[in-house]
Formats: structure tokens, sequence, C-alpha cells
């Protein structure tokens, strides 16, 4: 069992998965109740929904938006598609980097205290550049307004650790 789940592997799988469910759903259970898919969920799912784990690990693996370590504490994702790239995407990712010293895309370090993403679309174009810091949406982001979401969202973390 993996030491940092507070619930067994078993136990996981079995409060989400339910007949008729896709695999998708359920990685999706898994994931926004614990911020990630633990690997030791893989064999625990495949016997639940009848699949080899290599098409479980084939899923979790596939798909961006799936994960399989605990996400930092700060976690902003930046849309790096075209409408965001023509308002300015591109400088305010450099912006990003240089203030939080960690790169887009890049493994995080099991301590760190940002993580950041790229994505491809958050739907607000029009609002662009956009991000989301943890799963908290924001339009129209310049190097300033980015500082100070980032600040706020730092102080958020020292009070709660």
């Amino acid at each position: 069992m993996d030491d940092s789940l507070a619930v067994a592997p078993d136990q996981l799988v079995q409060r989400h998965a339910r007949p008729g469910m896709s695999l998708l759903a359920v990685l999706h259970a898994i994931q926004d109740e614990l911020g990630y898919v633990p690997p030791a969920t893989v064999a625990p799912l495949a016997r639940a929904m009848n699949l080899s784990r290599a098409e479980v690990h084939g899923v979790i693996t596939y798909y961006h938006h799936f994960r399989t370590q605990a996400p930092a504490p700060v976690t902003v994702q930046l849309c790096r598609a075209e409408a965001c790239r023509s308002m300015g995407t591109e400088a305010l990712a450099q912006h990003i980097e240089a203030r939080t010293g960690c790169r887009f895309d890049a493994e995080h370090e099991p301590h760190a205290t940002v993580e950041l993403e790229s994505v491809y679309c958050l739907g607000q174009c029009a609002l662009s550049p956009a991000l989301m810091l943890n799963g908290t949406l924001h339009a129209k982001v310049t190097p300033h307004k980015f500082d100070a979401i980032l600040a706020a969202a730092e102080k958020c973390v020292e009070v709660t650790a």
C-alpha cells in the first residue's frame, strides 16, 4: 500500500467504481478526491473494471489531465493556446517561471510549493491570457496580477501548513 494514502487502494476503488461507469469517470472521481491517481490503485481498478493493468495504466498516462503523484500546494495551469498566445501568454510564462523558480511541465520535486502546467484552452479566449491557480480561473492576467494571485495563494498555503 502507498504509505501516503489515508485509505487502502482497494477501498478507494470500491468507493468510486460503480457498475456501468467508464474507466475515465472512475479515474476522475479518484483524482477529484485525492488530487492524483495513486499508482497503487492500478491493480484494484483493473480487477474492478475487468481490464488489464496495462489498459488502466495506458489510460492514466495517455491523458495529460491525470497525475500519478500528489500535486504541489500551488498549481498554476497557464493557457498556451493560440488566443492566449496572441495576447502575451508566452511573456507571462517567462515571468511566471522567473518569479517561481520553476519550469512549465517539469516534474516537480515531492516537497515543491509551486507546480507549473501548460494547458491548451480554458475557454476564456476573449479574456486572455488566462490561467487557473488551484482550480480558480483568472482572466486578463498580467505579470503584476499574477504576482498578487500567487502571493495570496502562498499565504493560504502557509496558513494551512
